[in-house]
């Protein structure tokens, strides 16, 4: 029997079909490479657009969202300066549909303080123009209102001062059109311009050593006192005495960085633009001089004011002479030009210069601002020089020198530059001795001795402890001095047993108040007002009245008359 073996032979293998297969595998691969690479490629362009962007904008002032200019803030944290965003109202001259003078008209019936002219100017222009920038809402909805396609309102960055004229000169102000921040024009504003768009310092306000509130109640004040001495100007300083810090600048007239106007003398900061002869409220620094200098070595050392002192020609005479001797707090109280002279005399030229300059009354303040004017230095200090120049006259300083110099005075000796920054205990500088300690003392005996007795009589506010120092100085107009137009100064601290603040007023030409019509000397036009701006920035300041507490004068009670000064 045979066996039959069948075998099931496989079917051929079609080589065509596993080509193909491998091939569209490859190019499915190769398609899924592509894919990524390109996200890849994508992915690595964003994350490059991403950085690129961020250094545009850290260059254009908009990096992280943060303001292209750093807000400015006082020492509690209010704002005196931010960034906004605003409307701008701009005028295409070749899209308007309305007859460009009536369009003028109108429009300066919305902003009466633009001239009709320069409306009709713009409006018939070649280009595109501006005609408002920072506009408020209710003007740009009437302007909409006009129903004029040639009329834009774009939006943009600006500078916005909340506080409006409060302490605008510190302030300055800041430009900004089209979105782009120039340059701060004055003030804080331009003194730390390179902080305030530094693009790591945007987003931290800039803080100021100013207390809002005590520079209003300051502006409050030499305001009332202006308008009603009809003064031309006034000008004050609240500076804290142990630190330099400027708690509180202000300057009139003034003006609204908000609103920007052709007038430059209201832009002008008499603090540190301006300088007086600032007569008497040299002569307790004069006086500290010479005790430092051991010439005044007692208080009861008398000197001779019975008759005007002649000097090469000149005779020093006293505005209210008193025809005696007089003792050393008595020339302070009865502010004798005479005295004060004759003790210059007797000290010389060579210790009055080297406490002037230590005051640094032969330069430019110091203080950050970058409107800062020279003083003005006798050139040739002769006798006569070094006579006058002890009680106010022959050198001119600005209001801020006379602030500096008065809080070495009475803070122990030591000065210290004025800022206009915040300062933390660790960050107050050492300053230098001007004054010995025993010295100041002696002249917070002194300048307290002055309000309660003599010329600064009318600056005694009940509880505060205020010692200060009258001037009245003739005003220099067209190259003489003037008889009918005093600067009138009154440099003041508080509380004299332990003095913390410095307050410094002056008055432009005052002609006399409702209370003392026709009276311009200091004691009843400068003294006041700083009566009532410690009165009121006192308990701001946490120092609050306290009748229980002097400083002790026991000792100088003797040596005082009976009869008082006034200048």
């Amino acid at each position: 029997m045979a066996t039959i073996v069948v075998r099931h032979d496989r079917p051929p293998v079609r080589r065509e079909k596993l080509s193909l297969t491998v091939i569209a595998h490859q190019r499915l691969m190769l398609m899924l490479l592509l894919i990524m690479g390109i996200c890849a490629i994508l992915v690595m362009r964003l994350v490059w657009m991403g950085i690129a962007s961020g250094g545009r904008d850290e260059r254009n002032g908009s990096l992280a969202g943060l303001p292209p200019r750093a807000d400015i803030v006082d020492r509690n944290g209010v704002p005196l300066a931010r960034m906004m965003d605003a409307y701008a109202i701009s005028v295409r001259p070749d899209k308007l549909i309305s007859d460009p003078s009536e369009l003028a008209r109108k429009l300066h019936e919305i902003f009466p303080d633009t001239p009709q002219q320069e409306f009709y100017a713009k409006l018939t222009g070649k280009g595109w123009a501006y005609l408002r920038h920072r506009a408020l809402p209710e003007e740009v909805a009437a302007v909409n209102a006009l129903g004029e396609i040639g009329i834009e309102f774009p939006r943009e960055k600006e500078r916005f001062y909340p506080q409006s004229t409060l302490a605008a000169h510190m302030l300055g102000f800041a430009p900004v059109r089209n979105g782009a921040v120039y340059s701060g024009g004055m003030g804080v504003e331009a003194a730390f311009n390179d902080r305030l768009v530094d693009p790591a310092r945007r987003g931290d306000p800039l803080v100021l050593s100013v207390d809002s509130r005590v520079q209003g109640a300051l502006e409050s004040e030499l305001y009332s006192a202006m308008m009603d001495q009809k003064a031309k100007g006034a000008t004050g300083v609240v500076l804290n005495a142990n630190t330099g810090e400027v708690v509180a600048m202000a300057s009139f007239p003034v003006f609204d960085p908000n609103k920007l106007g052709a007038d430059a003398d209201a832009r002008r900061n008499n603090v540190v633009q301006a300088r007086y002869e600032l007569g008497s409220t040299f002569k307790p620094l004069a006086v500290a001089a010479a005790m430092d200098a051991g010439v005044v070595t007692s208080m009861g050392k008398l000197y001779d004011a019975t008759a005007p002192l002649a000097v090469g020609g000149y005779h020093i005479k006293d505005d209210h002479p008193l025809g005696r001797w007089l003792n050393v707090p008595e020339i302070l109280i009865h502010s004798s030009n005479i005295g004060t002279a004759r003790i210059a005399d007797e000290m010389g030229s060579g210790p009055m210069q080297k406490v002037y300059r230590s005051l640094e009354f032969d330069r430019r303040p110091s203080i950050e601002l970058k409107e800062r004017f020279p003083t003005l230095w006798p050139v040739d200090w002769g006798r006569i020089t070094n006579m006058t120049v002890a009680y106010g006259h022959g050198i001119a300083v600005t209001p801020i020198h006379l602030a500096s110099a008065y809080a070495a005075l009475v803070n122990g000796g030591i000065w210290r530059p004025a800022t206009l920054l915040k300062r933390n205990a660790n960050e107050v500088p050492q300053g230098r001795r001007v004054f010995s300690a025993a010295t100041s003392a002696r002249m917070r005996q002194l300048l307290r001795l002055i309000v309660m007795y003599g010329t600064g009589k009318t600056a005694d506010a009940p509880g505060y402890r205020i010692g200060g120092k009258t001037g009245t100085a003739e005003k220099p107009e067209g190259g003489r001095y003037s008889h009918n137009a005093n600067i009138t100064t009154f440099a003041a601290a508080f509380p004299m047993d332990n003095p913390q603040y410095v307050v410094v007023s002056m008055m432009d030409a005052p002609q006399g108040s409702s209370k003392y019509p026709g009276v311009r000397t200091a004691a009843y036009t400068s003294a006041p007002v700083v009566k009532q701006v410690v009165t009121r920035i006192g308990p701001m300041l946490g120092i609050l009245p306290d009748q229980r507490r002097d400083v002790d004068i026991s000792e100088l009670m003797p040596l005082l008359s009976q009869d008082t000064g006034e200048e």
